[in-house]
């Protein structure tokens, strides 16, 4: 899947990427009673050649879940504000 990194207008300038709706029930519905504090649901991620754990968190805005795209996988990719990069999810059960 394909979906544009954005940066959180608050505190910190967390970059995140917002889960097709589509995507993010069938995350939700594989994952029932498995998600950990606020919601947030383990996952390993995948972008170009970078791989890493993390955790997607449920956003009442969209209806979908967020991703966190750290600062390492931005830089070791060249990605940034804007782009949309190809990225893989791997649900952790």
């Amino acid at each position: 899947m394909r979906t544009e990194i954005w940066v959180y207008p608050g505190k910190g300038g967390w970059h995140f990427v917002t889960l097709p709706v589509d995507v993010a029930a069938r995350i939700k519905a594989a994952m029932a009673g498995l998600a950990r504090p606020w919601g947030s649901l383990g996952v390993t991620a995948s972008i170009g050649k970078t791989r890493w754990q993390t955790s997607l968190f449920p956003d009442k805005a969209s209806g979908s879940l967020l991703l966190p795209i750290k600062g390492s996988v931005r830089r070791r990719e060249g990605l940034t504000i804007g782009d949309a990069p190809a990225l893989t999810i791997e649900i952790e059960l």
